[in-house]
C-alpha cells in the first residue's frame, strides 16, 4: 500500500511541471521583451543619421520610420536586420585573391614574409 505522502505526491506532480512551465514560459517572453527594449533604445541612433550614413548600411529613412511604427514589445532591429539582407547588402566574404607576386622557393621574391 501506499502512503498518503506518496498519494499526495503522485497527485500534485503534474500540476508542480504545469507551474514550471507557465514560469519557463513567462520568463522566456519578459527576456525577448527585454531584449526588444534594449535594442530599441540602441537603435534610436539611426534616427539620427543622415541619408548617406544610412545609405552607407542599407538603410532608408522610411525603413527607419518603419521599424519604429511597430509595437512596442516588437524588436525593430529585426526589421532592418531583414530589410538590409533583402537588398543584398550583406554579402558572404569574398575569398583572397591569389597574389601576383611570385614566390621563390616558398617565399616571396620581394622579400616580405608569407602569411598563412
Amino acid at each position: 500500500m501506499t502512503t498518503y505522502a506518496e498519494t499526495w505526491k503522485s497527485a500534485t506532480e503534474p500540476f508542480g511541471r504545469a507551474i514550471y512551465a507557465a514560469t519557463a514560459l513567462v520568463t522566456a517572453r519578459l527576456r525577448q521583451l527585454a531584449v526588444a527594449f534594449r535594442h530599441r533604445h540602441d537603435a534610436v541612433a539611426l534616427q539620427c543619421f543622415d541619408e548617406r550614413m544610412l545609405a552607407d548600411i542599407g538603410l532608408t529613412r522610411s525603413d527607419v520610420r518603419e521599424a519604429f511604427n511597430e509595437p512596442l514589445w516588437r524588436d525593430p532591429t529585426d526589421l532592418l536586420a531583414n530589410r538590409v539582407a533583402g537588398r543584398g547588402r550583406l554579402t558572404p566574404r569574398r575569398p583572397r585573391a591569389p597574389s601576383i607576386v611570385p614566390e621563390v622557393g616558398g617565399a616571396r621574391a620581394i622579400g616580405y614574409p608569407r602569411r598563412f
